[in-house]
């Protein structure tokens, strides 16, 4: 029987186990087998097979549980009071997961204007690459030398030593990323890879999964005219199985107008900025040095002893992950700087 997967979340503070979609599935994937059969495995997690996957998925097997099955909804914890589409419309589970809901009212904002808020409706670990403890979060989730891609040194300078969150999204949750900070976009590319899974069981069984998924890197400047005033941000979307596509399309209000990213456009924190195709994914946030101070209940579950966890750290402690939801309170900037 597989371990069971837990974290806190921070509404309620209450532990909650999560329900592994796929879990067996991504168990088989993901088992130590893989090693003798390489090929089979890059091709299982290779593009093809994870669009057939989401098919089948998405489209198909879970498409029937969807239609007129309103407890296949409850069950996966939506609230149709959020949705800007009625019930009815949600009719394949497609639909369900790229569904579009009423942020402005139901996923408020921090009062402090120049607040860090998170992505997605997801969670979280964080951490610093400047630990010298026996915390391997950094090691197993991704390399930071990999994440930024080779192709940009200028970027693993300005972040070496920083602090970094990880933002886990499982497949019921909303799939919108918004803009976790106000500023420029001063840099934006795609960088190739596999599709691996970003469930608990594939994390700790391969080694740095995240910085070897295809993924989309956007660095913010925060330190101009409106802006957060947190210095450059990474925000790093990492696809995953069953996920081959990460749409930009931010918006400056609602969902309307949907603008591709480039250089030089101006991002307004908490508003919509792309969109995950169904399945599961992360986020990725990594900060300067000493340019965020994150919120200490996020720090205090993480080294939580009575909850467990898949993720631990180099001493076999669990790392205990904190449900948040988009738009709320990640951390606030560390003041001293110009």
């Amino acid at each position: 029987m597989p371990a069971i997967h837990q974290f806190i979340e921070r509404d309620s503070g209450r532990i909650r186990t999560e329900p592994l979609f796929a879990d067996r599935l991504v168990r088989m994937l993901y088992h130590p087998i893989r090693e003798n059969a390489e090929l089979l495995f890059r091709a299982l997690t290779g593009p093809r097979a994870s669009k057939a996957l989401a098919w089948l998925n998405y489209d198909v097997a879970l498409g029937s549980r969807v239609l007129g099955n309103r407890q296949f909804l409850k069950e996966c914890g939506i609230d149709f009071a959020e949705c800007l589409d009625p019930p009815e419309r949600l009719d394949t589970a497609r639909k369900v997961f790229e569904r579009k809901i009423r942020y402005w009212t139901c996923r408020p904002m921090p009062e402090e204007p120049n607040a860090v808020v998170s992505p997605a409706d997801a969670r979280v670990l964080v951490g610093s690459f400047a630990e010298t403890s026996a915390l391997f979060i950094k090691e197993k989730f991704f390399s930071f030398e990999e994440m930024l891609g080779p192709d940009r040194p200028v970027w693993k300078q300005a972040f070496a030593g920083g602090d970094f969150a990880v933002f886990r999204l499982t497949p019921d949750k909303y799939h919108y990323n918004h803009v976790p900070v106000s500023g420029e976009v001063v840099d934006f590319y795609v960088i190739d890879g596999s599709y691996n899974a970003c469930n608990p069981t594939a994390v700790v069984a391969m080694t740095i999964p995240y910085s070897k998924n295809r993924r989309v890197v956007t660095i913010i400047n925060t330190n101009v005219p409106g802006g957060s005033g947190v210095g450059l941000v990474a925000m790093i979307e990492v696809v995953a199985l069953m996920i081959g596509e990460v749409v930009q399309c931010y918006s400056e209000t609602g969902y309307e107008n949907p603008l591709s990213l480039k250089p030089g456009l101006f991002l307004r924190r908490g508003q919509p900025k792309s969109l995950y195709r169904p399945g599961s994914s992360t986020d990725v946030l990594i900060f300067q040095p000493g340019r965020i101070e994150f919120d200490r209940p996020i720090l205090e579950n993480l080294r939580r002893r009575d909850v467990r966890s898949r993720f631990t750290d180099g001493f076999s402690h669990p790392l205990v992950e904190t449900d948040l939801r988009v738009r709320s309170l990640l951390g606030l900037p560390i003041q001293g700087f110009e």
